[in-house]
């Protein structure tokens, strides 16, 4: 019982409102589980009378492909669970739940045309600490690149001009020393980061 519960604790679980993520992390899940291809194949059924060596590649499809359906089961809820309860493989399943959450093309566009408005008005509080912060603007980024945005990092390092005033000095340096096309947007934190310790103010 032990056992099940672990394994329950660390997978990912849809819940209708988190596909983004869980399709990234159960595509990662599937590549260790050695099953990525299944959940875009058909399972075709035997011919005719098989040879004994398609039999042993239906069968070890199959096998392949009732484990990937089990790995579906186990990271959905109860009420998305519903939704493909009488699904007889993981493909089915898997485009069940992907015409359900991942959003057709129309609603992408939309959404994103709303994210990219957010993007804009972006800006640091007053009262904000620089990690903080940093994982606002990743959080928004990472959901505009859900919906096809190709936005580039260094229009993504370029919103420390977006930074509280506090910063002005450490953002003119940055932009007269470094070539910002070539600057991580992790290396920008750390960089503001330190120079907030090094003033003695305190990152929260």
């Amino acid at each position: 019982m032990s056992r099940k519960s672990n394994f329950h604790a660390n997978l990912p679980i849809l819940n209708g409102k988190n596909w983004d993520t869980w399709v990234k992390q159960m595509k990662g899940i599937f590549i260790v589980q050695e099953v990525d291809e299944q959940v875009n194949t058909i399972l075709d059924p035997l011919p005719a009378n098989p040879t004994n060596q398609q039999r042993t590649t239906f069968k070890e499809a199959q096998k392949k492909d009732n484990k990937s359906l089990f790995l579906i089961h186990q990271c959905v809820d109860a009420k998305v669970f519903e939704k493909i309860a009488y699904s007889t493989t993981s493909k089915e399943a898997w485009d069940i739940l992907h015409k359900s959450y991942g959003g057709d093309a129309k609603v992408k566009k939309v959404k994103l045309q709303t994210l990219k408005r957010q993007y804009e008005l972006l800006q640091m509080k007053n009262d904000e600490a620089v990690a903080y912060y940093f994982t606002r603007l990743a959080t928004l980024t990472n959901q505009m690149k859900n919906c096809g945005s190709n936005l580039a990092e260094q229009e993504t390092v370029e919103k420390l001009r977006t930074l509280t005033p506090k910063f002005d000095h450490i953002v003119v340096t940055i932009e007269d020393t470094k070539n910002l096309s070539e600057v991580k947007i992790e290396g920008l934190q750390s960089t503001l980061e330190a120079h907030k310790l090094k003033h003695g103010d305190l990152i929260h």
